[in-house]
């Protein structure tokens, strides 16, 4: 069973995230706190405690805790999954296949995916949306072994890292993240109803199994209006975070 105090520091993650408290303002004292949650400070000041050695907030002391920074780092699973994480930020996302097809595994494919040359990989052009909008195109190539459990999925499921967990026990454990930027081609362009040219963010991932076993690799294109990336910095975490663009 989670703690309360560790319930009250998510449920204040999600208020900065939600910018209900924005960069530069100062939270509630314990005292409201601890009457807005039912609890004793000391519980409010476990979950202060949390948000602080995070690097979300700071405080001189006597004075109340200001806010540092607006977007929390996020799990592993909500920079994974484009529907997790649009769920944790209160937004509704949207998928749908726009094309997929087996293919023969090109070098690049049979290096990040660890296959030989020519095996029957899956490859799948999906278009993602936040509250209807589009906001990311993935070109995503899976391994031979999980392609038939990704190909039967209907095409606007809107969590296929969910679907698999249901379906398969697959379970997403690691990934490398490479960002740059490209200009939008015709095809991106249509797709994500901008101009061509117009800047895009790209993130090309790789990912695995607990074991290390490459599960797929994808090339990720975001609105360049609609998604940015940050990394929170601190002396315990270096983590990466996506948000939407301010």
């Amino acid at each position: 069973m989670t703690a309360r105090h560790e319930e009250i520091a998510d449920e204040l993650r999600r208020a900065i995230d939600r910018e209900q408290y924005t960069v530069g303002s100062r939270l509630p004292a314990e005292t409201e706190l601890a009457a807005h949650y039912g609890v004793a400070r000391g519980t409010v000041r476990q979950a202060v405690a949390a948000l602080t050695a995070e690097g979300l907030i700071g405080s001189r002391q006597g004075a109340r805790r200001v806010v540092l920074a607006s977007r929390r780092s996020q799990t592993f699973e909500e920079l994974r999954s484009f529907a997790q994480w649009a769920r944790a930020m209160g937004r509704e996302a949207t998928g749908q296949v726009v094309h997929q097809e087996y293919r023969p595994a090109t070098t690049e494919d049979a290096i990040r995916l660890q296959l030989r040359e020519k095996t029957r990989v899956l490859h799948v052009l999906r278009v993602r949306g936040l509250d209807g909008d589009p906001v990311l195109l993935e070109r995503t190539v899976y391994a031979d072994w999980i392609a038939p459990s990704v190909e039967i999925i209907e095409p606007d499921c809107p969590s296929v890292t969910q679907r698999l967990f249901e379906d398969t026990g697959l379970v997403f454990a690691y990934g490398e993240h490479v960002i740059d930027a490209v200009a939008a081609g015709a095809q991106d362009a249509d797709l994500l109803d901008v101009r061509r040219t117009s800047p895009l963010l790209r993130v090309r991932r790789v990912t695995t199994t607990r074991e290390g076993r490459p599960v797929e690799w994808s090339d990720d294109r975001y609105r360049g209006d609609a998604v940015s990336f940050s990394i929170h910095n601190s002396i315990a975490n270096n983590a990466l975070a996506r948000k939407p663009a301010d």
